[in-house]
């Protein structure tokens, strides 16, 4: 078959942000929690801190070491992190940094941070902290205790929605990034046809397709999953397995690249052959749910509207949706709130960055995925992920 051109690189967007940039975000974070009625706002994890500070390394892989960014009601934000971070965190816009020796076992950042909330929130106030659904406390739950017994009698609230309904509305600066990365990973997948074919182990496909990412111009490749099977595969979740791809099989390969902190997470389908009936109609119906989410979403819509969106396209066609989820936000980690499911009701409001990831049943124990990449705009949806063909594309025999 013939060879598809390469995707035309695009300009890439500096690095980082400007500080007029974090002040905007700490400016909306501060109104939502002055109207939630807190003071202050404890981050603990690496996108609520990068977002709010610029603090960008991969030296999360590390788990020994608690970091901390309070949000004041007014004002820049204080860091109280461990003292290896200071000169990092001194590039950032954040110029109140507090630093201790850590690992410290007997108390690790839990007087700076007790004494920090203690100076910007009296008595009689409250501290926000995330405890909702897609948050974690990236602490010791020990040391967590301690803080709170130091500060009373101050209130601890609920903060996902105060950070959540401010982080879902990316910036166009947000967006250009998440543009940039879907670029890159679109050169990769045009690549694929390069080093996949039948007789080629899957595991080795999954390792090329993480180096094609990386010569393109990723950072890192935080996630690549997918699967392989005659005719569809039965999950896209586990590791790939050093099993040759044959004749028949459907290929997926789904990734989650990073560039300046933001991620894609966008598939790709390929047939190793020609497509059974089966595969290839199923994949038409995938193609068919996209478009119709792409030509009738509209801001306002709830995460449970679009969910009924792709699931009812998906039956126009003769296909079984999926269960659960059929797409999610999409940013600083590879998978956001909402999700696309019948049950979220989240507002589904212009500048949300969104997968549309429909799924489908092709027989017992088989399926096909397929995903894309959007910004929801005043007007309808836009592409951040270049779209995908609508002939399934075939790898070589």
């Amino acid at each position: 078959m013939p060879e598809a051109a390469a995707p035309a690189a695009t300009p890439l967007p500096a690095r980082g942000f400007p500080p007029a940039e974090y002040q905007r975000r700490v400016t909306a974070l501060q109104a939502s929690m002055a109207q939630a009625g807190m003071e202050a706002l404890l981050l603990t994890t690496p996108p609520d801190i990068y977002y709010t500070t610029g603090f960008l390394t991969r030296f999360w892989e590390s788990p020994a070491r608690p970091w901390f960014v309070v949000v004041p009601a007014l004002g820049a934000p204080v860091a109280v992190i461990p003292a290896i971070g200071a000169d990092l965190m001194a590039r950032t816009w954040v110029r109140d940094i507090r630093t201790w020796e850590a690992p410290d076992p007997q108390d690790d950042g839990v007087s700076l941070l007790s004494e920090a909330l203690a100076e910007l929130v009296p008595p009689s106030g409250a501290i926000g902290v995330p405890m909702g659904l897609e948050t974690h406390l990236r602490m010791p739950l020990g040391d967590y205790a301690r803080v709170i017994q130091r500060l009373a009698p101050r209130r601890i609230l609920d903060a996902t929605a105060t950070v959540q309904r401010v982080r879902e509305v990316k910036s166009d600066a947000e967006i250009a990034k998440i543009r940039a990365i879907c670029g890159i990973a679109d050169q990769a997948f045009a690549q694929v046809p390069e080093f996949a074919a039948a007789g080629v182990p899957l595991d080795q496909v999954f390792r090329d397709f993480q180096v094609a990412l990386l010569q393109a111009g990723a950072d890192w490749v935080s996630y690549t999953a997918g699967g392989a099977g005659q005719g569809g595969y039965g999950d896209v979740i586990s590791p790939a397995e050093a099993v040759p791809l044959r004749k028949g099989d459907i290929v997926m390969l789904d990734t989650g690249a990073v560039r300046d902190g933001y991620f894609c997470d966008f598939d790709r389908n390929y047939a190793v052959g020609p497509p059974s009936d089966d595969a290839r109609r199923a994949h038409d119906a995938l193609t068919h749910a996209t478009e119709v989410a792409l030509a009738t979403l509209r801001p306002g819509m709830r995460a449970a509207d679009l969910h009924r969106i792709l699931c009812d396209a998906l039956s126009a066609k003769g296909a079984t949706p999926l269960g659960g989820r059929l797409g999610h936000g999409l940013g600083l980690t590879l998978t956001e709130w909402p999700s696309l499911t019948a049950r979220d009701q989240t507002e589904l409001r212009a500048g949300m960055v969104l997968t549309l990831e429909p799924g489908v049943e092709v027989a017992k124990g088989k399926i096909l995925v397929h995903e894309e990449n959007i910004v929801l705009r005043d007007t309808g949806p836009e592409l951040l992920s270049p779209r995908a063909p609508a002939i399934l594309p075939e790898l070589a025999l």
